[in-house]
């Protein structure tokens, strides 16, 4: 019986060294993070490039200020392996939702080597978190009160798995744009914990999104509705795909437009 179970223990150890969900090769690639910061903080033509800390890593952010008086601000996490100013969805939402009286504050997210698919970029969830924690404390410190997480793809699952280790106490409202894209047999392996959450949750997607987004809205619809959170919602943006292109205002008037019935 002794050795039965030692058969089994060892099998368990080699399956989760052998998985690459649970593989202890990740670390961010802080080479290409650079190389990404240094292309495109001379262009950034609204709003103001700024650097924050994680432990001992600095990081590009990009904090926009709100156009008239001030509702808040807005955290934006992209998506893999892209910048806080990428064209689809990301530069829309931190300029647009800036217009709309939202200060945004778009954090680099980390990142890995251009070909990293879903399953490498699970085990670097946790480098995010101290990044989310570095920019709710850079305007806590500047005095903002309401302060709203939105992450896009990848930046979502970043963001779950921020609020599955610390909960949602430090944010007022949670966005996810495009939850749940994964890659081609890649299943999700990090669980969205969208029915313990108190704080208003919506859930933004396209119409002509990924069909793992798609085929998972249900579940994810009921578990906002389970939370119990009666400002809590889940919108389709019609005729859009997963990373928004050429439907950014859309995206932003939608996002917009939900951030003002949590009055």
């Amino acid at each position: 019986m002794k050795r039965n179970y030692f058969i089994i223990f060892i099998s368990l150890i080699l399956y989760f060294l052998s998985n690459p969900v649970f593989a202890e090769n990740s670390s961010p690639d802080f080479a290409r993070e650079k190389r990404m910061a240094d292309e495109i903080v001379d262009a950034i033509l609204d709003g103001e490039p700024i650097k924050l800390k994680a432990g001992e890593h600095e990081f590009l952010a990009i904090d926009t200020e709100a156009e008239g008086d001030e509702k808040g601000a807005v955290i934006i996490l992209h998506g893999r392996g892209f910048h806080p100013d990428w064209a689809d969805a990301i530069n829309p939402l931190r300029v647009g939702l800036a217009k709309k009286g939202w200060r945004t504050l778009s954090l680099q997210m980390p990142v890995l080597e251009k070909s990293a698919k879903y399953y490498d970029y699970v085990p670097i969830f946790p480098t995010a978190r101290p990044r989310i924690d570095a920019g709710i404390a850079y305007l806590e410190k500047a005095g903002v009160k309401n302060i709203v997480l939105l992450g896009h793809s990848c930046g979502a699952h970043m963001a779950m798995d921020w609020i599955t280790a610390n909960g949602d106490a430090g944010i007022n409202a949670y966005i996810g744009v495009g939850m749940g894209a994964t890659d081609y047999k890649q299943p999700m392996k990090k669980y969205f914990p969208l029915e313990y959450m108190v704080v208003p949750v919506l859930d933004i997607f396209g119409e002509q999104e990924y069909p793992a987004v798609l085929k998972m809205a249900p579940e994810r619809k009921a578990k906002i509705k389970k939370a119990g959170n009666p400002k809590s919602a889940q919108k389709i943006v019609p005729g859009a795909n997963h990373y928004f292109t050429d439907q950014g205002d859309a995206l932003v008037e939608t996002v917009a437009s939900w951030l003002d019935t949590l009055k």
